[in-house]
């Protein structure tokens, strides 16, 4: 099976069945955790399924598989009294078990500013030879614009004609991010961008996982779509990083 297969599989059997067998058949022994939600090991994820109740569903919207990284985009029911937007990121082993995860979980807005959902837009991956050539370019994005600040290249990487936003705070376009941007800047809460953790691409997407400040520290989840060179579409997790969790592992 491959790494998207495989995590399609284990992710329906322990978050839609609820199945905490599951872990026997798709969890490695020595599992390692970057989650707030769970500790080390098969044992608390097992913990973690087993206490999930009958409310409780996970409705996906993207699958995106990278070598041995495969990472979902979709909401959370039944993990507190909102629903819940997350990217999750599995790494698969050479024996093909779920070796690691890391998570970014943000609440359900229901009134955005672009009118869109935290989640909608196109899923399928359709241009696969892209593959490399759009990690290229939002890899220099991400290190020219989000870290090194330099927002006078931004049109050079991003569209200035389609901008479909995802984020509940920025309507379209780019006139749009930048009325948010101000906006937060005016609240004390500046984007800042300190390391790009990891770069996930298949065809037109791309995830980015960074760690940086919007206010307080905060682990970004960008992802990206692309199309003909251009940036052209996006949606995000922000989350803050709390001062402690469940494992010494930390979030990234």
């Amino acid at each position: 099976m491959s790494a998207k297969k495989i995590v399609i599989q284990a992710t329906t059997e322990l978050f839609g069945a609820k199945d905490p067998s599951a872990v026997d058949r798709w969890v490695a022994a020595d599992y390692r955790q970057h989650s707030t939600l769970a500790a080390d090991g098969p044992a608390s994820l097992r913990e973690l399924v087993a206490s999930l109740g009958d409310d409780f569903r996970y409705d996906g919207a993207r699958v995106l598989a990278d070598g041995d990284l495969v990472a979902l985009h979709g909401v959370y029911h039944g993990f507190g009294p909102e629903p819940l937007v997350g990217f999750d990121i599995f790494r698969i082993d050479a024996e093909g078990k779920l070796a690691e995860h890391w998570d970014a979980l943000t609440p359900q807005v229901t009134d955005t500013a672009s009118g869109r959902t935290q989640v909608d837009g196109p899923t399928t991956v359709t241009e696969p030879d892209q593959t490399e050539a759009n990690r290229a370019l939002v890899t220099e994005f991400a290190e020219r614009v989000l870290v090194g600040a330099d927002y006078s290249v931004l049109t050079d990487f991003i569209s200035t004609e389609t901008y479909d936003q995802h984020n509940p705070e920025a309507a379209d376009g780019l006139a749009g991010f930048g009325a948010a941007a101000a906006k937060w800047a005016e609240e004390g809460k500046t984007l800042v961008y300190k390391t790009i953790h990891r770069v996930i691409a298949e065809g037109e997407f791309v995830l980015l996982q960074s760690e940086g400040e919007f206010g307080v520290p905060v682990a970004y989840y960008d992802l990206f779509r692309v199309a003909d060179g251009k940036i052209v579409e996006h949606w995000d997790v922000i989350t803050p990083i709390p001062a402690t969790l469940p494992h010494t592992n930390g979030l990234f």
